[in-house]
């Protein structure tokens, strides 16, 4: 069964991957441009360029858009955990220590999966994946494999 859990990882961890990228789009597009009940729920949007929260929809629209796609996943990962982590400890966390009181389960989870992304990178059917066979193949040579990440 392990040896099937493995070779089915590369697959599991790009669908975690396109699942991450979409709510963390929709939560920019919902902030920016005010369509899913837009910002906090009441319809309205946040100006682009506010500190924080404009700077913050724009990371969460194109971060999220690039891990969506596969594309630059760890760089973008990166600046989406960052982004979330700056919003749970500035913007949650005074409110109350944990995230359930505070309301900042939301950047609690995004920030930790983000952060996983950085260290596995896009699994299949991302675009990073798609570049790599074909530079290594203009090189003429196959592209290297990668181990499941084991514990």
């Amino acid at each position: 069964m392990t040896g099937r859990l493995n070779s089915a990882q590369p697959y599991a961890l790009g669908l975690f991957r396109i699942v991450v990228g979409l709510l963390f789009a929709c939560h920019g597009a919902q902030t920016l441009f005010g369509v899913l009940g837009g910002a906090d729920g009441q319809g309205g949007t946040v100006p682009a360029g506010t500190w924080p929260g404009g700077y913050a929809a724009v990371i969460q629209l194109v971060g999220g858009t690039l891990v969506l796609l596969g594309l630059g996943t760890r760089f973008a990962a990166f600046v989406a955990s960052g982004s979330m982590a700056y919003a749970y400890f500035k913007v949650h966390q005074p409110e109350a220590l944990w995230p359930v009181q505070n309301g900042g389960e939301a950047a609690a989870f995004f920030c930790w999966a983000m952060l996983l992304l950085i260290f596995t990178g896009s699994g299949a059917l991302g675009l990073d994946q798609l570049f790599t066979k074909r530079q290594a193949a203009s090189a003429g040579r196959s592209a290297t494999k990668k181990a499941p990440v084991a514990a």
